[in-house]
């Protein structure tokens, strides 16, 4: 069915020629903005913490760029449009529409996972597995025949923030099937990861001849961080780091999930060196909570005033540190 179509290039404010820096760039600057922990009205924020979060799930995957470019330049913002044939093979849609027991269609729908029609229609789990079960002997049901058959499942995605893996949360999501509209409260456990499955068990499609309706699956993606990159559990920050605090070690504050901490930045520290806070990372399903690991970033200065440059050149010339040697 058509949806509205997404100019996730307009979303994050660079062209279609854009490098991946500069939409990394863009990302950072907007998400850090919008994010809902900082922002004055949460409920706008958030809403376009998700549209931001959804443009740079997109255009920072090279594959799924390539795909989200192959249908132009010419679409307008908020245009109906309608996925081309052949995407069906990459990825599904939230807008699934398919034969159920007995050949009737059934189509579906969701609301309150994070996501937009457009992307689930382009990027989403259906059509990737997110229909399994039904009918006869796990096949569609045989029109005319009174067969007892599990309903189907139905899996779409759900978009998690860092802070609901942190902590856990409970939100609404409702499912339109045809034209009856459902919604449940789903539970987001702490802990969770990237491509894991919530089960909302019964909530799938209605079974037929007396047997039992099948499962919601929700898959989650964790959305991309102003900050963070994610490495299972832990959380994975860049520090930017002077050259003398690498030389001379120093003391520095860093965020985390639930506020900033300080670290110490041993002497001698090189450029990409890891640093481990333990236990600040995100809840382990056996208890405790993954690290912190902190990847000191050496900046040099691009402007110098002239009695900076002076003591630079003093440096370099009383020192007896010889990098190519």
């Amino acid at each position: 069915m058509p949806v509205r179509y997404k100019d996730y290039y307009e979303t994050l404010g660079v062209s279609r020629t854009a490098s991946d820096a500069d939409i990394k760039k863009a990302f950072r600057k907007l998400a850090r903005e919008f994010h809902p922990d900082v922002a004055k009205d949460k409920k706008k924020a958030e809403e376009k913490f998700k549209e931001i979060n959804e443009a740079y799930e997109v255009l920072s995957d090279p594959t799924k760029r390539k795909r989200y470019d192959e249908l132009g330049a010419n679409w307008k913002s908020g245009a109906e449009f309608r996925p081309p044939p052949g995407w069906e093979s990459f990825a599904g849609g939230r807008g699934f529409r398919g034969a159920g027991p007995g050949g009737q269609e059934h189509e579906f729908h969701f609301d309150g996972t994070g996501f937009s029609d457009f992307f689930e229609q382009l990027f989403g789990s259906m059509n990737r597995g997110g229909m399994r079960g039904g009918g006869f002997a796990g096949q569609p049901g045989f029109e005319g025949e009174d067969f007892a058959s599990r309903g189907r499942d139905i899996e779409g995605d759900i978009m998690v923030t860092l802070e609901e893996a942190m902590r856990g949360s409970v939100r609404a999501v409702s499912v339109q099937h045809n034209s009856r509209k459902e919604t449940y409260q789903v539970k987001i456990p702490p802990g969770v990861t990237e491509g894991q499955r919530l089960r909302i068990a019964g909530r799938g499609e209605a079974g037929t001849g007396g047997a039992s309706a099948g499962d919601l699956f929700l898959r989650v993606r964790l959305a991309k961080h102003p900050e963070f990159q994610v490495e299972d559990h832990n959380l994975v920050y860049e520090a930017e780091v002077a050259p003398w605090e690498a030389v001379l070690g120093a003391n520095i504050s860093v965020p985390t999930i639930d506020g900033r901490v300080n670290i110490k930045i041993p002497p001698s520290t090189q450029n990409g060196q890891k640093l481990r806070v333990r236990g600040r990372g995100l809840p382990l399903r056996t208890g405790g909570n993954g690290d912190l690991i902190v990847v000191a970033r050496v900046e040099v200065p691009t402007n110098v005033t002239e009695s900076e440059r002076k003591l630079w050149e003093q440096l370099a010339k009383e020192s007896a540190f010889r990098p190519r040697e």
